[in-house]
């Protein structure tokens, strides 16, 4: 007898969307997801990474029971909660005693943005604190950069570009990682705004952009300053900007060390396509709204800065239809006042975090706590990462899949899928907030974080704050949002516009910085003014819309990883051949694919391959962090393509 009904959730998972669903359950089995037409922004329709949840939602794949490794040498073997609980109470408060609560550390990444995961954070600040990371792989140089510039690092509302001139696209493909923003443009485009894209990759944006151009990799800031000169030269930029901006004569002299002519070069563009790109920027009000892509690189804080000079000193600060949107605020309108984010008495930078995690002395890490990550597939140095949470003396993951972090433990606890957790949810992509409902009741032995440190606050002696519903929780932090008169019944009634977000941000020119003014970039690192002494191949492992991170499906991860670059990089291959990959720091198999549309310089793979499977890109990269916000350097690797070893 079929018992089918629908609930409405929200998605967690690292993306700027943030989608509103609305889930199909067939006798307690969750068979569809599609997205809400009651949310502002999802509109009814969502991503096919989404879509296709149902395979991992239902997997045979799923843990069920905590897997203990009895030594380094042994097999996981099925062991009960309790017996989990026990061995972790004992090891932690052990750990704690003789050599501090830094000796343990807790690492969680994006694998949920929910809000409910602070919770967690402020569980191990309550029994340590203990050691944490720093910095961002995801988003660090950039907020680094706009925080040095603006003093805050937000966005207008999302559809203020509908009264945008001209919409500049910096490194964004919004076919895999904004499609919400997908007919708000073709409908700008209608309505007679010029979208501009500007990408080294290229990919299905450019079917919706009225002119494309394909710089060298990592010349976006030659590009940005290229245009600030040609605006400076041709009287195009702001009368009033010294009245809010800071450095602006430095910047000035800065844009003018070379010409337009010389910064096109640099970006490998030719002058006319330069001068185009200056023409357009200046029929404003102009929109850059940057992608992800542009700050993981070795100076990608000041690649940000640059883009954001160029807004400020053409006017297109604190204008509707202008800004520089980098990241849109998300856990701002909540409560998150019971957590000190400064308690960590040691913090370890992300990026780097298997080599200091080996190199941590005075105390050792003795103990690592991976949870809402995968850090193994997803961080650079894949095979540092996986050696350090090896060697621990006890590594605890926390995940609903055998992954390939999970591999490197010596405790998995089996926990919820999105569709099973309880909790709320803000988004980097737009202003709405949502709550997360559990849709489906988890498989037997399945337990969420909050009921993971829930039990463990009664074993640790501080169940004060932790052994509560998770409505409660919720409730607190909601507290500062009930304070602007919004509740949890209106999150019940659908999505929630953050109340204290900007529909113009900076609209009266205010800046939280020393003085109050935009602080323009006015140094760049030689690196950035100068043409390449050779044509070097640099990797690229990009999202995909076949995968949401390293949620790959078993059967996709069987063989070698394709590896797309232009068919001139590599004139002794051919389209399909099986070759090695190397640079500096490993070597993995891969089979080429042909696209003549990239550029000679870059070989492109899918983001997210798993370590265990020989197809993880972030096993060729280094560990290093940006300029500024230690954000990782993922695509400044040099790579040169061989024949396959045996």
């Amino acid at each position: 007898m079929q018992n089918v009904t629908q609930k409405k959730t929200a998605c967690p998972r690292d993306c700027p969307d943030a989608c509103g669903l609305i889930v199909t359950i067939d006798n307690g089995r969750v068979v569809r997801l599609q997205g809400d037409p009651d949310h502002p922004i999802t509109q009814g329709f969502i991503c096919g990474r989404t879509t296709r949840y149902t395979e991992r939602q239902n997997s045979s794949e799923r843990l069920t029971r905590p897997l203990l490794r009895r030594s380094k040498s042994a097999n996981f073997e099925a062991i009960s909660w309790d017996n989990a609980f026990d061995v972790i109470t004992e090891r932690m408060l052990r750990y704690r005693q003789e050599s501090g609560a830094e000796s343990i550390l807790q690492y969680r990444c994006g694998g949920s943005l929910g809000i409910m995961k602070h919770v967690g954070d402020y569980f191990f600040e309550r029994f340590g604190p203990v050691t944490v990371k720093r910095g961002d792989v995801c988003a660090g140089a950039g907020n680094a950069a706009q925080q040095m510039d603006f003093g805050d690092c937000d966005s207008s509302d999302v559809l203020d570009f509908q009264n945008s001139k001209t919409i500049f696209l910096w490194g964004k493909n919004v076919f895999v990682s904004s499609i919400h923003l997908i007919p708000e443009l073709k409908a700008a485009r209608a309505n007679g705004t010029n979208v501009v894209l500007i990408d080294p990759i290229h990919h299905q944006t450019t079917s919706i952009a009225d002119y494309y151009v394909q710089p060298r990799p990592g010349s976006d800031s030659a590009i940005a300053m290229g245009i600030a000169r040609w605006l400076f030269e041709n009287n195009a930029v702001d009368t009033t900007i010294t009245d809010y901006c800071d450095n602006v004569e430095k910047f000035r002299e800065l844009t003018y060390t070379k010409t337009v002519e010389d910064w096109a070069s640099v970006a490998d563009l030719s002058a006319g396509e330069l001068t185009t790109l200056a023409r357009m920027y200046a029929s404003g009000p102009t929109c850059s709204m940057i992608g992800w892509g542009l700050q993981r690189r070795r100076h990608g804080a000041a690649t940000i800065r640059t883009i954001d000079a160029l807004a400020a000193v053409s006017g297109n600060i604190g204008i509707s239809g202008g800004g520089s949107s980098f990241y849109f605020v998300r856990r701002d309108a909540f409560d998150l006042s019971f957590s000190d984010p400064d308690a960590a008495p040691r913090t370890i930078t992300e990026p780097m975090l298997g080599s200091e995690i080996l190199s941590a002395i005075e105390p050792p890490i003795r103990m690592a706590w991976i949870w809402a990550a995968n850090p193994v597939a997803m961080l650079p140095d894949s095979v540092t990462v996986a050696k350090a949470l090896r060697t621990r003396e006890f590594t605890v993951v926390v995940d609903p899949f055998l992954t390939d972090t999970a591999r490197c433990a010596d405790l998995v606890l089996p926990t919820t899928t999105f569709l099973e957790e309880d909790d709320l949810i803000g988004s980097y992509g737009h202003h709405y907030l949502a709550e997360v409902n559990p849709v489906v009741v988890p498989p037997e032995g399945v337990l969420s974080d909050h009921e993971i440190f829930r039990e463990l606050s009664r074993r640790m002696g501080i169940s004060d704050d932790f052994d509560l519903n998770a409505s409660v929780w919720k409730q607190r932090l909601l507290s500062k949002l009930n304070g602007a008169g919004v509740t949890m019944n209106d999150f019940r009634k659908g999505s929630v516009r953050n109340p204290f977000a900007s529909n113009v941000l900076f609209a009266d020119r205010k800046f939280n910085t020393s003085t109050g003014n935009i602080n323009l970039i006015h140094e760049l690192h030689s690196d950035m003014t100068k043409i390449p002494m050779e044509r070097q191949l640099k990797l690229s492992a990009l999202s995909t819309g076949k995968s949401q991170a390293s949620q790959w499906p078993a059967e996709t991860q069987i063989g070698p990883a394709i590896a797309v670059v232009h068919p001139l990089s590599v004139p002794d291959f051919s389209d399909g051949d099986e070759v090695t990959l190397t640079t500096e720091r490993a070597h993995i198999q891969v089979r080429l694919h042909f696209d003549d549309r990239q550029r000679q310089d870059v070989i492109l793979m899918e983001k997210g391959g798993w370590y265990s499977s020989g197809r993880s890109a972030n096993a060729l990269i280094a560990g290093e962090v940006t300029d500024d916000g230690e954000c990782a350097v993922y695509y400044d690797t040099p790579a040169a393509v061989s024949q396959s070893f045996p």
